[in-house]
């Protein structure tokens, strides 16, 4: 019997039939977190965790695969356990990012400053510690002093996406505005916008962004093109109600929409051009998953229906593909929240939340559960043997981070286990309409 099964059939057998009771997903997110914390080494008074336990020198403060990826893990372990040691190790990660942040010079939600400011800052949420507080203004503040003003507004670096480029970092200080009460964050997100605004390329139909102009392949999806950046641009709007945002976010749906394959009634978009059109991803990054979030923003901000079956398009493009049983080019053994099936789980799950649709509830389940069967035990813990590229399908590593590991599988588990109690304490990322 693979491990992975055998996992899962122990977790199942673990649980119990009272609808209040921890499951099988709860055991195996509060496994996941022993896993993640017997990888732990001390850092200068706080505690950080390797992306890959076996290369103590991968250790980053970023939000996609390094510690403050698992503070926010393990600030919602605390909030759906109750167990106090999960806010401990939380704290300890956190304190790490405060020792770093004035040495982290990636502006970025998912690669610098502003992933660890969005963690300090739900760590001072959870705690009431002002440090903590503190530090989130810190790093708002430091992006304020690094941003470069244009004649449009204002950028970081020639990137525009929501990972590491002006889009993510401007959701980023939609957010601080919000929860530090600090205006001045609005106005620099809204400059945000205008700069971004005056890079988008005008098509036959909408609009479209690069990553950025030096890279090679212009990508559409969530992650690194056109459709992250009108979420952000909707986002703003929603904010602000500056027209020209939503006419922004606008162009680049209906340039999306232009180009998607809708065959079927569903949504399904290129990964990349050139010479990636016929090929597609289903998760966060590059597919469905991630792109509905901006037809989703624009239902909420427009109350138009027409962008909700946008979003049914994309969940039945993910549905038609056949994942999670079949692999697919764009879907391979990932497990992450990022490539793979957390990230599609994750999708259904908040389908299911605004919706009250049973079918997608029941569609997250049967991802979860496919998922549950690929962990690997170890010890006390479980980790999840993945291969993080599609391109270097032999290239196979357990993971402890957000994005590409065992932190963003756990918080997965702990959201469907949630919803399962009728309990929606959680944390929200900052690129998320789902609320």
């Amino acid at each position: 019997m693979r491990p992975g099964i055998a996992l899962f059939l122990l977790l199942a057998t673990a649980s119990t039939s009272s609808g209040l009771a921890p499951g099988p997903n709860r055991d195996a997110a509060v496994r996941a977190a022993k896993w993640i914390r017997a990888s732990a080494v001390g850092s200068g008074g706080g505690r950080a965790w390797p992306s890959d336990p076996n290369d103590p020198k991968s250790v980053a403060p970023n939000l996609y695969g390094g510690v403050a990826g698992i503070v926010v893990f393990f600030l919602q372990a605390f909030h759906s356990t109750g167990d106090r040691s999960f806010l401990q190790d939380a704290r300890a990660g956190a304190d790490y990012l405060l020792n770093e942040l004035d040495r982290e010079e990636e502006p970025g939600l998912y690669s610098g400053l502003a992933g660890m400011g969005f963690a300090l800052l739900e760590t001072h949420k959870a705690t009431k510690v002002s440090k903590y507080r503190e530090g989130a203004a810190r790093c708002a503040q430091r992006l304020a002093e690094k941003a470069t003003k244009t004649a449009q507004g204002v950028h970081w670096n020639d990137t525009n996406d929501i990972i590491g480029g002006s889009a993510g970092v401007g959701l980023f200080l939609l957010y601080a505005e919000r929860e530090l009460g600090q205006p001045r964050y609005l106005e620099l997100a809204v400059l945000a916008g205008k700069e971004l605004l005056a890079r988008g390329q005008a098509q036959a139909v909408g609009m479209k962004w690069a990553m950025n102009p030096q890279f090679p392949r212009l990508m559409p999806n969530f992650s690194h093109g056109t459709a992250g950046i009108a979420y952000f641009l909707a986002s703003l709007f929603s904010r602000t109600r500056a027209r020209p945002f939503l006419e922004g976010a606008i162009a680049g749906a209906e340039y999306l929409k232009s180009v998607a394959r809708t065959e079927g009634d569903v949504c399904l978009i290129f990964h990349n051009e050139p010479d990636g059109k016929e090929l597609y991803y289903m998760s966060w990054c590059h597919g469905p998953a991630g792109t509905a979030r901006l037809f989703y923003r624009l239902f909420q901000v427009t109350g138009k229906k027409e962008w909700m079956e946008w979003v049914n398009r994309s969940a039945r493009a993910i549905i038609e593909s056949g994942v999670p049983e079949k692999q697919t080019p764009g879907f391979w053994n990932n497990v992450s929240q990022c490539c793979g099936s957390a990230g599609v789980a994750e999708f259904f799950l908040d389908l299911y939340h605004v919706t009250r649709d049973r079918a997608y509830l029941e569609r997250a389940r049967r991802v979860t559960a496919h998922l549950l069967g690929k962990g690997t035990p170890e010890g006390d813990g479980v980790k999840w043997i993945q291969a993080e590229h599609r391109v270097k399908p032999d290239l196979l590593v357990a993971q402890t981070g957000f994005m590409q590991g065992a932190a963003g599988v756990g918080m997965l588990l702990l959201h469907l286990d949630d919803a399962e109690r009728g309990k929606r304490v959680r944390v929200i990322f900052p690129d998320s309409p789902f609320q």
